[in-house]
């Protein structure tokens, strides 16, 4: 293997190169412009100024600068709108960033075989919006929806609100068109509803974080959409109770469309910030919603039934679009008041459902024991969990405690059968964890997989698993 350049200055044959491949307008070297190209949404995450920023608008654009960097030995770090919440975007010592916002069209929407083909940059939102004009919908629903990008959906496998029900991106993703570390392009998946020709290459790059390929082209699936839906709230004495209530609906065979779980530290925040009134007394309250069309006012009496009989203190069923919305907005304002506190550190484990409750505890319980103040949000209906950690990023001490408490929290999650990530991903945040949740045979199949389409560790390098020492 050989190592990637580590110049910190880019030699200008180099720059000139690239430039003659992509027009003056599609590389960036001013350093002030450069600096908002640096680092995604993650606290916490090294990151550095790239060598430049690279802006393509084709496929061919992607591919001649893949094959200077490759010719050259420089490493790249692929990025989209830069929301991701794992520093799996943030830029490294002697890179080159190549950021796909400005392949940003949609190049088929199909309302026959319900798909949509688009390039990376298009954002989640646009293409609701596109598939909205045929009576249809993409499912997908980040928390960033209205600004991130399909292609960094894609890259990071990225979860939502509705994804109890929905499933996260990978189950709309039919095929991609990517290219490699050496500047080769290739389809990989399908564009029909079925297809079991050969291994599934395409899914192997769903995740991947840019460590693989450049997405360039993705075809994704469509849905009609569903009902209005409706929602309910229930508030709980204590977080055992709320777990109980949720296991009881899942064994019910009840799946919400929307499941979440908001713990006594969110809860009050969001009563400081918004005055919800949800009540000083609330361990921890559920937010359910169903989009069951006509049956969606029975799922949700089933699912207050089982929150009473697991000893809920309150439960509110909303009576139209109106109360819904209200419930959910409670929801989506967990981060902006938990942000009140200070610098919210965002974490993001997955347990098995039936140890949701035992996974809430443990946090309180490091909370407790590092002196910090961590809010758990959450998606209660698949077990993925986000403990958020108020940090002083100017105090190293504090630092220090919340990277303490994010070992410790993954280190519970992975003893109760759980994961280290459910949806924000590895990156750099979490690149040493997940070392300990691969066995060393997963790793070395991780690595091999790796140096297989990218031998030079060129592709984002330092994301995720790191080269063999």
């Amino acid at each position: 293997m050989t190592a990637p350049r580590s110049t910190l200055v880019l030699d200008s044959p180099i720059m000139d190169e690239l430039t003659r491949a992509l027009g003056n307008g599609a590389v960036v070297t001013d350093p002030d412009v450069l600096a908002g190209y640096r680092r995604d949404a993650a606290a916490l995450c090294e990151s550095t100024l790239p060598l430049a920023a690279v802006l393509p608008t084709t496929e061919s654009d992607v591919r001649a600068m893949m094959k200077i960097a490759s010719a050259h030995r420089i490493p790249v770090v692929p990025q989209g709108a830069l929301t991701g919440l794992a520093g799996a975007a943030n830029a490294s010592a002697g890179a080159l960033v190549l950021n796909t916002r400005r392949m940003n069209k949609i190049i088929e929407l199909d309302p026959v075989d319900r798909i949509a083909v688009v390039q990376p940059g298009v954002t989640n939102k646009e293409l609701k919006d596109a598939a909205r004009q045929h009576g249809l919908t993409y499912l997908p629903d980040p928390s960033s929806w209205e600004t991130s990008t399909i292609g960094g959906n894609i890259a990071t496998n990225a979860g939502g609100l509705c994804c109890v029900k929905y499933g996260v991106t990978a189950r709309f993703v039919r095929g991609l068109r990517v290219v490699l570390a050496d500047g080769r392009a290739t389809f990989l998946g399908r564009r029909t509803v079925k297809g079991v020709a050969g291994l599934s290459l395409a899914e192997l790059f769903v995740g991947s974080e840019g460590t693989l390929g450049i997405i360039t082209e993705a075809t994704v699936g469509l849905d009609f959409p569903a009902a209005t839906p409706l929602t309910m709230a229930a508030t709980f004495p204590s977080t055992a109770a709320a777990g109980e209530a949720v296991a009881r609906i899942r064994a019910a065979g009840i799946t919400p469309s929307l499941f979440e779980l908001l713990d006594r530290t969110t809860v009050a925040a969001i009563d400081a910030y918004a005055r919800m009134d949800f009540g000083t007394d609330a361990a921890a309250v559920l937010i359910a919603q169903s989009d069951a069309g006509p049956a969606a006012v029975r799922e949700l009496e089933e699912i207050a039934a089982h929150c009473t009989e697991s000893g809920a203190v309150d439960v509110a069923v909303a009576e139209d679009e109106m109360e819904s919305e209200q419930l959910v907005q409670a929801r989506r304002l967990a981060y902006p008041a938990l942000e009140r506190l200070g610098s919210p550190l965002v974490d993001d484990v997955s347990v098995p459902i039936s140890h949701l409750a035992s996974m809430i505890d443990e946090v309180g319980r490091i909370a407790e024991r590092l002196g910090l103040v961590i809010g758990v949000v959450g998606h209660a209906g698949d077990g993925n969990i986000h403990p958020t950690v108020i940090v002083d990023p100017a105090d190293p001490a504090s630092s220090a405690d919340a990277g303490q408490a994010f070992d410790e929290i993954a280190a519970f999650a992975l003893a109760l059968g759980g994961t280290i990530t459910g949806e924000h991903g590895v990156g750099l945040l979490k690149r040493d964890l997940l070392e300990r949740e691969l066995d060393s045979v997963a790793a070395e199949l991780q690595r091999g997989i790796k140096e297989l389409l990218d031998p030079h560790y060129l592709l984002n390098p330092g994301k995720m698993l790191t080269a063999r020492s």
